[in-house]
């Protein structure tokens, strides 16, 4: 099959290649992209995660730090205290 420019309508010989055919071009093409990922090293993976963990961590204490102001300001607003 050739590729066809965006937009423009294929050949009909192109336009509807049989079921077993599209399944078997998807599943050739599915396994030629798995065969180009690399694996990260033990050392790249304990990195990722740790910059992740920490990533994670940071807006967490964001989001708690903004969730207790927002409380207290709404607090103050309504008149509950504090």
């Amino acid at each position: 099959m050739t590729e066809t420019r965006a937009g423009a309508t294929p050949a009909p010989s192109e336009r509807r290649a049989g079921l077993f055919a599209r399944l078997s071009l998807f599943l050739r093409q599915v396994v030629a992209e798995l065969k180009k990922v690399v694996r990260p090293t033990r050392n790249e993976l304990v990195t990722y995660t740790s910059v992740v963990l920490v990533f994670v961590v940071v807006v967490m204490l964001y989001v708690s730090v903004l969730d207790l102001a927002f409380g207290q300001l709404v607090l103050w607003a309504l008149g509950g205290g504090g």
